[in-house]
């Protein structure tokens, strides 16, 4: 039997990413590789609890919700989350995984929207960045890159064009929360006329920081 360290698993309104505010199941999965100086997910590092994969589906088949988002921490450290995304999918749910960029993605149910991270240097990690992941993104996939500075900013900008990003999938531009000014990431967008959605983490502003909800 197939399991899955789980951390929680919640029904709030989705905080980010294309679906935005859409009533969403959560599956936050246990442990992750990386330690980006803003995550606001640490407690999901360590805590979490086996569950079956069919025990996971159960409590997701609790919710009349078409939207389920697998995060974490990493996700994709566990391997049994390639079959619990895909059979979210056979069960006709509209799937998200969101995933740090770490981790090979090439396995992920091409159903599945892939909302991914590239890591900018601010966040400390960006020499775990997997590069070849870029190859494996699709026109309904989604590029995060969570900007903390100007220099990040001014790094996004040159992957860009380096990876010539905009023909891939689409881009997501969010300043980090309590650090970047959203209006001067929103000007400097606007000011360069870049082909990225601007984001901010609802959740943040409706849960007081709370990560998910």
């Amino acid at each position: 039997m197939q399991t899955l360290r789980i951390n929680e698993i919640f029904y709030s309104l989705q905080g980010e990413s294309r679906t935005v505010g859409l009533p969403t199941v959560f599956i936050r999965l246990t442990g992750c590789p990386l330690r980006c100086h803003y995550c606001d997910t640490e407690y999901a590092f360590y805590k979490g609890e086996e569950q079956s994969l069919d025990a996971i589906l159960a409590q997701v088949n609790q919710y009349d919700t078409s939207y389920v988002t697998v995060t974490g921490g990493e996700p994709l450290a566990q391997k049994a989350c390639l079959d619990l995304l895909s059979q979210l999918c056979d069960q006709d749910y509209q799937v998200s995984l969101e995933t740090s960029g770490a981790l090979d993605i090439s396995g992920v149910d091409q159903r599945v929207s892939k909302v991914m991270d590239l890591k900018t240097p601010d966040s400390g990690e960006s020499d775990k960045n997997l590069w070849d992941n870029l190859d494996y993104l699709n026109p309904h996939d989604q590029l995060k890159f969570v900007i903390c500075s100007l220099e990040d900013y001014e790094w996004a900008k040159t992957m860009l064009d380096v990876y010539a990003l905009t023909e891939r999938c689409e881009l997501l531009f969010s300043p980090i929360h309590g650090e970047l000014s959203p209006q001067d990431l929103a000007e400097w967008i606007l000011e360069d006329q870049l082909a990225v959605r601007f984001q901010l983490q609802l959740h943040k502003y409706l849960w007081n920081d709370e990560a998910g909800r």
